[in-house]
This record gives structure tokens, C-alpha cells and sequence, in this order.
């Protein structure tokens, strides 16, 4: 008899659902909810770097995503066997001694201090330099030191340590701080004992300087250097962390009528987005799978003979058991890739939205037809044309900076760059620097896992990017000098959180098992065009240069 399971993978904008066959890894069913309040920009800053999100776009979306691919699978209830749950990450957020996130309580409903903090929110830069300088000179252990050696403000203590320096009401009624993919995951258990739950080891690994060399998170002694509240919070939080092949719980009987499920239905150990997604791609050592979206996630997987003690530099964590239990999980990426092209666009949609949409002369209906087609060929035509300039001709240097730099070597405080610009600079011009100034940024990253050791034999790219930009596909295939496969999956993460599932539900018997039974295959592979190489290694050294030039004078500030 077949067996079902059900991925959902959380990104920035939306939450999708996929329901897996697993015999084969098929697609039986699928749904995506996009965040209403998130859309609306509600509770963000942009000119602060502060991105929140409220958790009942979540709630609202798991409920709508589930149910829906429930009902269009028209499956039995008893042979959906298990879900497992995917999040961004590090996205901390408040929560009661109950795991009741804080802006479900009175008064902190409108309050973004109380509500997720997303990955992307960079509020925390100052706390983050702190937390380096305490484990640089402390004179005890570097905590930060299977994360890379830098310390992120993307990352968890630092933004926890932010909020409650900003805002005390917060501080006084947060019990404990709960990462995304954690708190959905308690919230479709049955049993609710906060203390006991079952916390990632992917989240925790990762972002909140867990490791087992220290047994767990960075002691009291550590964490009162920087707030006494950090050290009390330590008792609220986790001393074990779990891979996601384990069980977190049973789903609860609450939500089992909601979602048209039954309380058989297993809870996964929730993960992280891009981990999930390397899974569904199958990963294997010496593979980087490249988790291409707003951002990328730069994911590998090293044996314990291979990696040893040794500690790579500059990366965000090397996590035993993060993608494959087993294995050490490697993580870098890029804090920009479509986000950067999403920034251009933004720029030249200006006088569009600004001028031409609000024009007299067209009527509502001409307005929205004309949005419509702008949408639906903005990057197109500007790729076609930015393709088809001769690599001969003068194109500018930018750097991918504009959200700051995660891998190697984080610095939030970095920005991004132009230099080159001439009268002949035309809109194709500067797009087509931007798509080399975030291949030249991949190449950094497979720079640094080579030089600390790491080799890399396969490229493997996912995500909408991989899959919609041949442009780009092809000029990261030149720039890396590498072959780079896409994954045919359109909902790779969300595939990878079902094979999770699979294994959690006693489906398989390993992930390494079920991801090459289900995940998923590949469409297309670009290769190097040997006579644009050398010419991608040239204009490199540019990018070098004006990386160099920024980095100086951002440091002598």
C-alpha cells in the first residue's frame, strides 16, 4: 500500500506545500500562500534593515497550504504518514512560558518587537560585533568558532540580544526564543511541554553556537558578558538538539480536524530552508548545492574523516547532522542574489509607477494590463539584451554587497558598489555587472571551501533563479569554470522537508536512502564556454579590486 508524506517549506515572501508520493518522490498535490501582512510591508523598515513578520501569516499559511493539498490529492488520511517543516533561518522569535508566540498575546499584537525576526533583518549588526569581540578576547572558548569564526547579525543571540535592548516589555515577557522551524513545529504537536521539545540541531548548530564540544550552547559565564537576561534565558532554552530524521511529536487532535488528517500523522524534527532543499537535490559529498533565491544558501556535506576537527573559516557553520545525519553539514551563501536584481528593478520602476501609472491619459483597466505586461518582462527583456552585449564592450564592476556579505568572512556593514559607469552605461549595461557581481560572489565561496580543503566536484543548483535564468546559469557556469545540474523540482526544500518526513515516519531507514529514491532529478546542466573563461577570470580581478577598495574604507570608518 503507498505511503504519503507532506513537505512545507516556509521562504521570505510565501509557504508552499508539497504532498510526496514516496516511492517515488512524485508531486501529488501542491499549494502556495503568499503572507498578507508581509505583502503589505506591515511591521518593516527597509531604511533600518528591520524585516519582521507576524507569526499568523504562518499559522494562516500552513492551515490554507495543507488542507488544500490534502484535498486535491484525494488521499486517505491514514497513508499520509508524516510532515516535516522547513523555515528560513536564523528567525527568532518571542515566546510565553507556553510557546505562545508574544504577538498572540495582549498587547503585543501590533508590536514588531514581538514578532518573528526574519533573516534578513540586520538590526543587530552592533550586538553581533560584540558577541566577536567577547569570544575573540573573553579568554575562554571561541564560540563562534564552527560558525565560520565571525559571529552574524543575521543570526540568533545577536538579534535576541538586540530586541531586548530596545524594547523592555519584550524582554519581561519573553520566557524563551523559539527559531521558526522550531515553533511551527510545536504548534502541530500534541505535546506541549516547551522544555522537552525537540529543538533542530540544523538551527541550533548553525546560528546559536550550539556544539557538542561545549556540550550544547555557550555557557552562563559567557552569555551574562553581554546581558545578564542572555544568561537566564539559557535556562529556558535547550541543552539537546535533534537531527531532522528524528520525531518531534505526533501531529495533536486540534490540529488533525483542522488540517483533515489523523493523530497517526508523524512530526518531523523541523530544519532549515536551504538544507532541506540540498536533500531534495541529492546532495553527496563533494556536491555544493546552491539554494538560489532572494538570497543563496551554499550547502555541503563532508564525512568525519574528511572534515575532522578542522574548522573552515568564514562559512555560517559546519553542523554534524544539519543535512544528513552522519555527515557535517557546511553552510556559506550570499545575504543577496535576486534581491540585488530585485533592487534594479526597483530603481527603474520608478518614473513606470510613479509617472506612467498614475497618468491621466490611461484608464484603470490600460493601467493594469500595462503593469501586468511590465512584470512579465521586465528581467526577461533585460536579460536577452544585457546577454547579447560582447563581453569586448565596457561593462561596470559592482559588488553584491547591497544586503551586506555573509560568506566568506561576514560583515553586514558592507554595501554594495558601482565603479566603471560612462556616458554609454545603459540599463542592460548595469544589469548584466550585477549578474557577474553575484556569480563572482559564488566564486568567492567555492574559493574559500577549496582553499580550506573542501573539494568541490559537482555544482548543483535550485531554486527559481536556477530554473527561470539561463543567463545567469550560463554565466555562473563560466565564472566557476564548472558544470552546474538544476533540479527539475520546482519545490525543491519542500521535497527535501518530505523526505525528512519519510525517514521520521519509519518510511526509510536513512536520508541518505530516501532522498535517492525521492529526490529530485535534474533538467538541464550548463557548461563553461572555454572562450569566455579567461575573460570571466579577468573581469574578476576587478571585482577583487573594488571588493578590496570597499572593504578599506568600510573598516576605517
Amino acid at each position: 500500500m503507498k505511503k504519503y508524506v507532506i513537505g512545507l517549506d516556509y521562504g521570505s515572501d510565501s509557504v508552499r506545500a508539497v504532498l510526496i508520493d514516496t516511492d517515488n518522490g512524485v508531486e501529488v498535490a501542491s499549494d502556495v500562500h503568499w503572507y498578507e501582512r508581509w505583502k503589505n510591508n506591515s511591521y518593516c523598515n527597509a531604511s533600518l534593515n528591520q524585516f519582521r513578520q507576524h507569526p499568523l501569516d504562518h499559522i494562516e499559511g500552513l492551515e490554507k497550504t495543507i488542507k488544500s493539498v490534502v484535498k486535491e490529492g484525494k488521499i486517505d488520511a491514514n497513508l499520509i504518514k508524516g510532515i516535516c517543516i522547513d523555515t528560513t533561518g536564523s528567525s527568532p522569535i518571542p515566546v510565553d512560558e507556553n510557546g505562545t508566540p508574544l504577538a498572540l498575546t495582549k498587547g503585543f499584537e501590533e508590536n514588531p518587537n514581538a514578532m518573528m525576526v526574519l533573516w534578513k533583518d540586520h538590526t543587530a549588526i552592533k550586538e553581533a560585533n560584540e558577541i566577536n569581540h567577547l569570544a575573540e578576547n573573553w579568554g575562554g572558548t571561541n564560540f563562534t568558532k564552527y560558525e565560520g569564526g565571525i559571529y552574524s547579525s543575521e543570526w540568533y543571540w545577536a538579534k535576541i540580544l538586540h530586541v531586548i535592548r530596545e524594547d523592555e516589555a519584550v524582554k519581561n515577557a519573553a520566557h524563551s526564543w523559539m527559531e521558526h522551524c522550531d515553533l511551527m513545529t510545536f504548534l502541530l504537536i500534541e505535546n506541549k511541554d516547551l522544555k522537552a521539545f525537540k529543538r533542530s540541531r540544523c538551527a541550533a548548530g548553525h546560528k546559536a553556537m550550539w556544539h557538542a564540544d561545549w556540550n550544547g550552547l555557550p555557557p552562563e559565564t559567557f552569555l551574562n558578558q553581554l546581558d545578564p537576561y542572555l544568561g537566564e534565558l539559557r535556562a529556558n532554552l535547550f541543552s539537546e538538539t535533534f537531527t531532522s530524521n528524528e520525531v518531534a511529536g505526533t501531529l495533536s487532535k486540534e490540529w488533525a480536524e483542522k488540517l483533515g488528517l489523523t493523530t497517526n500523522t508523524v512530526i518531523a524534527v523541523g530544519t532549515f530552508d536551504a538544507h532541506a532543499g540540498a536533500v531534495g537535490a541529492k546532495i553527496e559529498e563533494h556536491a555544493l548545492v546552491r539554494v538560489m533565491g532572494t538570497s543563496t544558501c551554499d550547502i555541503m556535506v563532508s564525512s568525519h574523516e574528511n572534515i575532522g576537527s578542522k574548522a573552515v573559516r568564514g562559512i555560517c557553520g559546519q553542523v554534524d547532522g544539519s543535512v544528513i545525519p552522519g555527515l557535517v553539514g557546511l553552510e556559506a551563501g550570499q545575504s543577496a542574489f535576486g534581491d540585488l536584481l530585485a533592487w534594479f528593478k526597483n530603481v527603474l520602476s520608478w518614473p513606470i509607477d510613479n509617472l506612467v501609472l498614475n497618468s491621466a491619459i490611461l484608464d484603470e483597466s490600460q493601467k493594469n494590463k500595462l503593469k501586468e505586461e511590465i512584470e512579465s518582462n521586465f528581467i526577461k527583456v533585460l536579460s536577452k539584451q544585457a546577454e547579447h552585449i560582447p563581453l569586448s564592450e565596457s561593462i561596470p564592476t559592482a559588488l553584491d554587497w547591497i544586503n551586506g556579505r555573509r560568506t566568506p568572512d561576514t560583515n553586514q556593514e558592507l554595501k554594495a558598489a558601482l565603479s566603471n559607469l560612462s556616458l554609454g552605461t545603459k540599463a542592460p549595461h548595469i544589469f548584466k555587472a550585477l549578474v557577474n557581481a553575484i556569480c563572482f560572489g559564488a566564486k568567492k565561496i567555492v574559493e574559500r571551501f577549496e582553499e580550506e580543503g573542501v573539494a568541490i566536484n559537482t555544482v548543483i543548483g535550485i531554486g527559481g533563479v536556477a530554473r527561470k535564468s539561463p543567463f545567469i546559469m550560463q554565466t555562473l557556469a563560466n565564472v566557476l569554470d564548472k558544470p552546474i545540474k538544476i533540479a527539475a523540482s520546482d519545490q525543491t526544500p519542500a521535497l527535501g522537508a518530505a523526505i525528512y518526513a519519510a525517514v521520521s515516519a519509519g518510511i526509510y531507514p536513512t536520508v541518505l536512502e530516501a532522498s535517492q529514491k525521492m529526490g529530485s532529478d535534474f533538467e538541464a546542466t550548463y557548461y563553461p564556454e572555454k572562450d569566455k573563461v579567461t575573460t570571466y577570470n579577468n573581469l574578476m580581478e576587478s571585482y577583487n579590486e573594488l571588493s578590496s577598495f570597499v572593504e578599506t574604507i568600510t573598516n576605517d570608518k
